[in-house]
């Protein structure tokens, strides 16, 4: 974190109110937002989705969608009014005066341009460079956000770059013109822990240095209170909170603060409620529900290469009925090969699993199809697992009818018994998924998943993308299903502190392989691998879990 350097603000937003129209109608997105960000200082907004964080922030860029309207208020940017700028003067501003970071680095890369001329195209756009010096400036942005090779690097497209590769190419372009304001829009809520502390780590050195003032959008309070000068909370369009961080976070006047403070999944806290909910219904028998053994994933090298890459490296474990195993690892340690594998969505290069003495390997046609009615997924995303043109009753009762369980009826019936299974209304089934939140949504995918009442559900980052408050209640709603219906998960996650809450047993994967696995408490307060130290030391969050238990702030 950094201290302003000066008492002028680089921006001032007062008394701003946004609407988006709609029948007629300017239905209210934020009311009366004041907040100012000084030179060289990092100010957070938080919040949960829907709470205006996002629109306060287009505000500021002049990139709100044609349906908002700004119904009062103002928005200086180094002591000009946004809002008097024409369209020409606003492109002039956006880049150049203020950067910008936004969340999915797939969607806002162009996938058909290769990375360097995306970086020198924001050079040029703003008259910063041309020609060769554009070349050698994107290879100097590249190096500075940690892209090694940035020559090679820069004639590469995206799909050759990792997730978090692909957001240091985000960080390049809104950093390229040196902004005297940047503006990052969870720009690691999609990322692993350890490369969302790298990424944050370069971002803060390069703000540092250049004296950046940085506007921080984010859902995770406990990102934004280890990386933010002071912390602005905001609900139903309103910042109901706002100060130093660690004032905010030590001493919440808010009842809203106080709730997300208690949702942030923490290391040193009990988890007896969510882990242990089911305990009692973990099976003692020698034989596991699912054996998974010595197994192998292999995939071809493009180019005609006669080497394969192994996703999975001979991987080893059992799960027993009624418990909750998890596989944690960054993006590319293999946990989501290794689901799909139990899942039978990918062909096993060597080794066995087995579901209840039955060798998946050696399944085909009527067996397999037989198989998945019992293993079910909920994947990460519920709005890209979800078809938009179906209503929730026609997804959840999907599976019932490609199994041929029942008839349209018992099917409608059994639609709004999960529905209730799940806390949501009976008047959801009728509705889409766009009109249904994210968390509402994960409920519908998980109503699904349970529709033909499987033994295991195979949890792909079912929690990862969902605020704190919603995954909270999301982890409870599996918990207390697990605890009725008998279930057993198995949990693929990033996230250690939401996996030590509810896991019986956790195995830590890298590069393919279980580097280390063990119980909970075992494994977190005594790591021995040294990658699973680094995993742990990674996780945003110490400091608001000793905010709650009133302990000293962790070194």
């Amino acid at each position: 974190m950094t201290t302003p350097v000066t008492d002028s603000p680089v921006l001032s937003i007062r008394n701003l109110s946004i609407g988006f129209r709609a029948g007629g109608k300017v239905a209210p997105a934020v009311r009366d937002v004041s907040l100012d960000v000084g030179v060289g200082e990092t100010v957070a907004i938080v919040g949960e989705s829907g709470s205006g964080k996002s629109t306060t922030a287009a505000a500021v860029n002049g990139l709100l969608p044609d349906n908002a309207v700004i119904t009062s208020g103002s928005i200086l940017f180094d002591g000009s009014d946004i809002r008097a700028l024409t369209e020409k003067q606003l492109i002039a501003v956006r880049g150049a005066g203020i950067g910008l970071v936004p969340q999915d680095p797939m969607s806002n890369l162009n996938p058909l341009m290769r990375i360097g001329r995306q970086i020198g195209e924001a050079l040029e756009v703003h008259g910063r460079t041309t020609g060769r010096a554009t070349d050698q400036r994107v290879h100097e942005l590249l190096e500075l956000v940690g892209i090694p090779d940035p020559e090679r690097r820069a004639t590469q497209y995206p799909h050759e770059f990792s997730g978090g590769m692909r957001q240091r190419v985000l960080i390049a372009i809104g950093l390229s013109c040196n902004p005297r304001l940047l503006i990052a829009d969870e720009p690691t809520s999609a990322l692993d822990v350890t490369v969302q502390r790298r990424i944050l780590d370069q971002l803060e050195s390069l703000t540092v240095g250049s004296g950046t003032a940085v506007f921080l959008i984010t859902h995770d309070l406990a990102l934004a209170a280890e990386r933010a000068d002071r912390v602005a909370v905001m609900y139903r369009g309103e910042i109901v909170e706002q100060g130093p961080s660690k004032q905010v976070l030590r001493s919440p006047s808010h009842d809203y603060t106080k709730s997300l403070i208690a949702a942030v999944p923490g290391l040193s806290l009990e988890r007896a409620p969510v882990r242990t909910a089911a305990r009692e219904r973990i099976s003692t028998s020698d034989v596991p529900l699912v054996s998974v053994r010595h197994v192998v994933k292999e995939y071809a090298l493009r180019g005609g290469s006669a080497e394969s890459f192994k996703a999975v490296d001979d991987v080893s474990f059992d799960i027993r009925a009624g418990s909750t195993v998890s596989v944690v690892g960054e993006s590319g340690s293999g946990k989501s090969t290794t689901a799909n594998m139990v899942l039978g969505l990918e062909t096993i290069t060597s080794g066995n699993i087995v579901f209840e003495g039955n060798d998946l390997t050696t399944m085909r046609g009527k067996e397999l199809f037989a198989l998945r009615r019992r293993v079910q997924p909920v994947f990460q995303n519920p709005y890209s697992s979800l078809d938009p043109r179906f209503t929730i009753a026609r997804t959840i009762a999907e599976p019932l009818a490609v199994h041929k369980v029942g008839d349209p009826t018992s099917r409608r019936q059994r639609v709004l018994e999960l529905l209730d299974q799940v806390a949501l209304p009976p008047a959801v089934a009728d509705r889409y998924p766009h009109e249904l939140s994210g968390g509402q949504r994960q409920r519908v995918a998980i109503a699904r998943a349970l529709a033909l009442r499987p033994d295991l559900v195979v949890l792909d980052e079912a929690v990862s993308a969902l605020d704190v408050l919603v995954q909270a209640q999301i982890l409870e709603l599996l918990a207390s299903l697990q605890r009725e219906m008998g279930l057993t998960y198995l949990f693929i996650s990033h996230d250690l502190a939401v996996v030590r809450m509810i896991s019986d047993e956790v195995h830590v994967m890298r590069r393919g392989k279980i580097i280390e696995s063990g119980a909970p408490d075992q494994l977190f307060d005594h790591p021995a691998h040294e990658y699973t130290q680094e995993l742990i030391a990674a996780i945003p969050g110490r400091s608001v879990a000793s905010a709650r238990l009133g302990e000293a702030e962790p070194a």
